[in-house]
């Protein structure tokens, strides 16, 4: 079995085929066997469920309340894929496997990127620096809309590479992608690819009516994309097309709002040195390769230019999450292509042995947390874990531990077989990323799911409330919570700090920490209190209204 030559040559038709199935092994753990998890899984899932449940289409809604944060792309998807596989798959993970399905088509795109710029043969490569990035793996098997937001721009970034040589199929993925990312968060990919489009023709290759050709193609193939949600949002409700446009796209990008986290500047700075690991240094050594004569020619200035716009957009605005890195790691793994094959001997080896070794340490910790985990075995550790996560039951599992032994097994026979060549060191070590992450997501999914899911809480409560009462109003519950008490309880609650949704329940559920209890105003008795598992810091209280008692006696 050859899965690589030492040169730029393509790949044979088995090294394709061991590269697909190293992705599908890649995007596959993680995706089904827990509940959705706070809180953007759970909150996502909520509109899913909402939709699934009659909810609007043009509107997305979160337990009953309009939800204006994104434009609804992949809430679409995913109630569309949720409905065509649950069952046989629970409703969550049938919506998840969404995400799967745009992770596929992001690798296709960034191959077919890589391939334009490169040459033929690259394509395979870019992908697997792609999954071989540390900062990706975790959210990119999620229930998030920022993965069909990635898919949008490697979209277009395909379109843009493609341009040159075609420019009205360029001009198609290119509109398609920025409509792709539009319809997934907003504003924020034609902002960026907006960006990039005007300032490419500073450079030659662009300066042609070709490429003005394929930007007029891509302004044809976005219209829709940027038109038709819009407009029928805008004629349901003009408020809430406003709370859409105004509030939480140029809000959250200028800080005008409360909403969501806020950091400094240098937030991206500090992270990426991690997150983009392994591409930065192999991105960085390409550039300083091609330092002298290349770095105005497409290959080095289209991946470059995007990810300097990225960077410099997303730096600047008032809202910063790791999670919105994502998009900067696609021009990333398009520069560190052509570092593969210029990689000192030294530097090569570094990293191909760093790749095993790490795997090696990490797959034997794996195993010897399982064996604490599920046999007990040391018991010392065994008690910690379950201290960590009390509402795991755990026990031998002949599926998980079938399915880890083929990754373990699976990842040494891959690398024994891997022959020499440049492309050596970068194949081994998305394999390494492929096996850990595959263990992990396998042998420690239910652990997780037992102090993320909010589903035994939820069950707990139940327990506690009336046979019969009016109707529950909650205080500071969060997004996530009420997506998953509609979820698991088909509860919705009407949320007192909102005056269009207030109602004078019987029962009020508020959220809060363990050292302080904000007892709703009025006069309540306290019927339950409860958490998630091994959490120590949210509590959740459920008071009934005296007078209401009073009045039942």
């Amino acid at each position: 079995m050859k899965l690589n030559s030492g040169g730029p040559p393509a790949p044979q038709p088995i090294a394709l085929a061991w590269i697909i199935a190293l992705a599908a092994a890649w995007i596959l753990p993680g995706l089904l066997g827990h509940d959705p998890w706070k809180p953007d899984e759970a909150y996502t899932f909520g509109i899913v469920y909402s939709l699934l449940n009659g909810g609007d289409w043009i509107v997305p809604m979160l337990a009953g309340e309009p939800f204006m944060e994104k434009p609804p792309l992949f809430y679409w998807s995913a109630a569309l894929v949720a409905k065509l596989l649950a069952p046989p798959f629970a409703l969550h993970d049938a919506a998840r496997l969404t995400t799967g399905l745009y992770m596929a088509l992001t690798f296709a795109l960034v191959a077919a990127a890589a391939q334009e710029l490169y040459g033929k043969g690259r394509g395979a490569l870019a992908t697997l620096l792609l999954m071989a990035g540390l900062g990706i793996v975790i959210r990119s098997h999620q229930l998030i809309t920022d993965i069909s937001l990635l898919t949008g721009f490697a979209a277009a970034f395909y379109g843009l590479a493609l341009a040159l040589r075609r420019p009205a199929a360029g001009g198609f993925w290119l509109g398609t992608g920025v409509g792709i990312g539009f319809m997934s968060k907003g504003l924020l990919a034609p902002g960026i690819f907006g960006i990039v489009a005007v300032l490419l023709p500073l450079l030659p290759a662009w300066r042609n009516r070709r490429y003005a050709s394929a930007l007029g193609v891509a302004a044809l193939a976005c219209l829709p994309w940027l038109l038709l949600w819009p407009w029928a949002l805008h004629a349901q409700s003009p408020a809430l097309f406003n709370e859409w446009l105004m509030i939480n796209n140029f809000g959250r990008f200028l800080g005008s709002n409360d909403l969501g986290p806020s950091a400094d500047n240098a937030h991206y700075l500090r992270i990426l040195p991690w997150y983009a690991l392994p591409t930065l240094p192999l991105a960085a050594w390409a550039l300083w390769r091609a330092r002298t004569k290349g770095l105005t020619t497409p290959p080095y200035a289209l991946p470059l230019l995007g990810f300097i716009v990225i960077f410099l957009v997303l730096s600047v605005s008032a809202d910063a999450r790791e999670l919105y890195a994502l998009p900067m790691l696609i021009p990333l793994a398009l520069l560190a292509t052509p570092a593969v094959d210029t990689l000192r001997r030294g530097v090569a080896n570094l990293m191909y042995w760093f790749s095993i070794m790490g795997g090696g340490f990490f797959m034997i910790v794996a195993w010897f947390y399982w064996g604490a985990l599920e046999l007990a075995l040391p018991a010392k550790l065994h008690a910690h874990l379950h201290t960590l996560q009390p509402g795991y039951t755990p026990g031998f599992k002949w599926l998980a531990f079938t399915l880890a032994a083929l990754y373990s097994i699976g990842w040494i026979v891959f690398l024994l077989k891997l022959r020499k060549g440049r492309e050596r060191p970068v194949i081994a070590w998305a394999a390494t990323i492929t096996m850990v992450w595959g263990l992990l997501a396998i042998l420690f999914v239910g652990w997780l799911d037992a102090g993320k899911s909010y589903r035994a809480m939820i069950a707990d409560m139940q327990k506690a409330l009336p046979p019969k009462y009016d109707c529950i109003a909650s205080q500071t519950l969060g997004e996530p919570q009420r997506a998953m008490l509609h979820y698991f309880a088909n509860i919705i609650t009407y949320r007192l700090d909102q005056p269009e949704r207030r109602r004078d329940c019987e029962l009020t559920l508020a959220q809060g920490v363990a050292s302080e209890e904000q007892v709703p105003t009025g006069r309540w008795e306290k019927i339950w209190e409860g958490t998630r598992p091994g959490d120590k810091v949210e509590r959740y209280r459920l008071y009934r209204r005296l007078d209401a008692v009073a009045a039942k006696h």
